[in-house]
């Protein structure tokens, strides 16, 4: 999975890439329910990350990092895409679900105003088991 085309990356993008994939592996080791409760809790204060901003992140992160793209990637991918759009200051929603047509499988993904950010199958073949949206401070 390459993005559309290469991002053009400064080199402290390339650090944080670098960074939050190296994290988010660490993370997925983790247990859904503890994933979950540590998301829920790095996505408060965030604004919602537009769509072009979670591409952008997303494209880069493809760039930058051979690891994540392939297609059983999609955990680390993911979260280090929200990952670094906190360090940005904005929150994709973090998803959890399945593939619902064959083949059958686990999958996680982001999506930013409503859509999903650039996986290669319709949103109608994905069910969601849970989400993590940002949390906007009152």
């Amino acid at each position: 999975m390459l993005p559309e085309a290469p991002a053009e990356l400064s080199l402290l993008t390339k650090a944080q890439v670098g960074l939050v994939v190296s994290i988010s592996r660490m993370l997925s080791r983790k247990s859904p329910k503890q994933l979950r409760h540590l998301l829920e809790r790095l996505s408060n204060g965030a604004r919602p990350a537009s769509y072009g901003e979670a591409k952008y992140v997303r494209d880069a992160i493809l760039t930058a990092s051979p690891r994540c793209r392939g297609r059983s990637a999609c955990l680390v991918r993911s979260l280090s895409v929200v990952l670094l759009c906190r360090l940005r200051g904005t929150w994709p929603t973090w998803c959890v679900g399945v593939l619902a047509t064959p083949p059958f499988s686990a999958h996680a993904w982001v999506e930013a105003d409503g859509e999903i950010v650039d996986e290669p199958i319709s949103s109608t073949d994905f069910r969601t088991f849970f989400t993590v949206s940002a949390k906007v401070a009152d």
